[in-house]
């Protein structure tokens, strides 16, 4: 608490100018914000009455257009000779039928160019069975469903009117479909009637989907401000909120007969559980209702946005407290600034040098620092040299340390291969120990490519199958795309020689398989055999490896630890070796390595 007060008495001035610039800038801004609402509320119920209006009136305007092109096509059609012949002939023979065929489809071109500013689909069915559509898979309805239809029914009852219908019965056999979501279509339809005898002989339905005939008031939507088309019956037929389409609302239907037939501007109207602004105007052509209804809690909302008053207020205080911060911050800026950037240091962050701006004293604060940094970086190099030198002189040591009775053994089995007559394999037996000498006292620090790798462990093989026989066979799998690739020397024979004789010591025979193959950026090499298998749990090391000190190595003194330090000290800690192993099934050795294409420069 006395730190607190004591930086308090330091930072009164400073603590008093901010409360004086939060109280009075609050105040103003929640004053100016009041009277603004209140001059917005009686604006928005003086104007938007008449602005509304204009928009229902521009909608309509879209809709008479659309009616227009819809009359035009159907005159067309009416009036057109060969579609009186497509649906009034009979039956004839296969060329007249395909001549009949071809001048319809010219003629339904044409009946379509009426329409073709709108995506719609055009069809036409006659009494004599026949039809014909200018899109078939625009509006999935065939001529037996069409036949049977409401939307036919009510258009041969008044075969003078040019009909808008939502076309209901395909729209509850979509909702009937779970499979499939439901596409509203609004149908414009008309009776053929003969002029003298008044006998219908075909009709015409043009198609529009929902969502294009939506696009005619789209625009004129937001959120709380929906617009409906209602038919004479309160069923909507189309809307912005897709989720009322298909329903019924006598109540909605009752508001906007009622602002037609009294010449209402508007009327507040409770509907659907929501206090609503409703406006409406009669489209005859249609003998549509197009009704706009708008939420008054959302629309009084979008005026009267606490919050947004809110996140004003608090954007001004902090613009003000914002400048008092900044006018205190040029005093400390550069000596700020130096701490964030020495902090860095906790984080092993040894390049972050510190530019040398600022006053006098915080300029040679920021030499001594970048001259430490100099100092510390150069430390750490020559240390790590140091540590790579002394690991590649264990290595080296190590690999020199070749295991008397390895040779002796070997050099014996050389000598009874001679007394036997067998000199051939004698001789082969020789290339192959001298080739692996020579591979084992040669650099430590150079890398060998997988290929001669290979043929290293190969020559092991063997001396090993020379000496003990065939009871253990060794196969490769090597990826061709891997031969080329460099790893470390004699990286892979210690556990090939930790397979030879520590995992058939229970088993007669068995099988060590060698496999090499590589990801998009990493060489993947394995060594598994089916031998007798160990519990890792009982002879493993604190990082999962075996303890190299429980089993003696046959031919060098480099082991399974070794190799793993080895690899984590040339390549970093995302590499190394990892063993799984089972009881009674065998070992898995696995060695991750880096892709290197070519060797890498020796430590100068």
């Amino acid at each position: 608490m006395k730190r607190y007060l004591h930086k308090f008495k330091y930072q009164g001035l400073f603590f008093k100018i901010f409360i004086v610039m939060v109280v009075s800038i609050t105040a103003v801004s929640l004053l100016t914000s009041l009277v603004t609402i209140r001059m917005s509320e009686r604006l928005f119920a003086e104007t938007f009455s008449i602005t509304n209006a204009k928009v229902l009136s521009q909608i309509q305007s879209s809709f008479e257009s659309f009616n227009d092109s819809i009359v035009n096509a159907v005159t067309h059609a009416s009036e057109n000779g060969t579609v009186k012949n497509y649906l009034t002939g009979s039956q004839s023979d296969s060329i007249n039928s395909a001549r009949i065929y071809f001048g319809m489809a010219q003629q339904m071109k044409q009946i379509k160019s009426n329409v073709d500013a709108y995506d719609v689909g055009v069809a036409v069915t006659g009494m004599n069975g026949r039809s014909f559509y200018s899109d078939s898979s625009y509006w999935p309805v065939t001529a037996e469903e069409l036949k049977n239809s409401v939307i036919t029914a009510r258009s041969a009852a008044q075969p003078t009117r040019l009909m808008y219908q939502l076309d209901t019965d395909l729209f509850r056999r979509q909702i009937n479909n779970t499979g499939q979501k439901p596409t509203p279509y609004i149908i414009a339809s008309k009776a053929f009637m003969e002029r003298t005898s008044g006998t219908l002989y075909g009709m015409i339905y043009i198609a529009i989907r929902e969502p294009e005939f939506r696009r005619f008031y789209n625009n004129f939507t937001s959120n709380g401000n929906d617009v409906l088309i209602l038919d004479k019956s309160g069923l909507i037929v189309s809307s912005n909120r897709q989720d009322l389409i298909g329903q019924h609302s006598r109540e909605l239907l009752g508001y906007a007969k009622k602002i037609n037939e009294q010449g209402l501007n508007y009327v507040n109207a409770n509907v659907m559980s929501k206090e609503s602004i409703v406006l409406s105007n009669y489209i005859p052509s249609y003998d549509f209702y197009l009704v706009n209804m708008i939420d008054r809690q959302i629309a009084i909302g979008q005026i009267i946005d606490v919050k947004s008053v809110v996140f004003i207020c608090i954007v001004i205080v902090l613009i003000a407290l914002l400048i008092v911060f900044l006018i205190s911050r040029r005093l400390i800026r550069s000596l700020t600034r130096l701490v964030k950037q020495m902090s860095t240091v906790r984080e092993k962050n040894f390049d972050n040098y510190i530019p040398v701006t600022g006053s006098y004293e915080v300029r040679q604060l920021s030499h001594a620092y970048n001259y430490m940094l100099d100092e510390l970086n150069d430390y750490i190099r020559k240390l790590l040299e140091t540590q790579k030198e002394q690991r590649n002189a264990e290595l080296a040591a190590l690999q020199r340390q070749i295991n008397p009775h390895f040779l002796y053994n070997t050099l014996a089995s050389i000598k009874m291969l001679v007394l036997k007559g067998n000199k051939e394999t004698a001789a082969e037996t020789i290339n192959a120990l001298i080739s692996l000498l020579q591979n084992t006292i040669s650099n430590v620090s150079e890398t060998i490519t997988i290929e001669q790798e290979m043929a290293n462990m190969q020559n092991y093989v063997f001396i090993n199958h020379v000496r003990y026989g065939q009871r253990v066979q060794v196969n490769y799998f090597i990826s061709p795309d891997c031969l080329e690739y460099h790893v470390p020397k004699l990286i892979i024979q210690p556990f090939i020689e930790n397979s030879f004789f520590h995992a058939f010591n229970e088993k007669n025979a068995g099988h060590i398989y060698i496999l090499v193959s590589k990801t998009e950026d990493t060489l993947i090499c394995e060594v598994v055999d089916d031998g007798d298998g160990m519990d890792l749990d009982g002879h493993a090391a604190k990082d999962g490896l075996p303890n190299p000190k429980s089993k003696r190595q046959l031919f060098t003194g480099i082991g399974i630890q070794n190799v793993h330090n080895r690899i984590t000290l040339l390549y970093g800690e995302e590499y190394g070796v990892t063993i799984s192993s089972k009881k009674g099934e065998g070992t898995k050795v696995k060695l991750t390595l880096p892709l290197i294409v070519k060797p890498a420069p020796p430590i100068s």
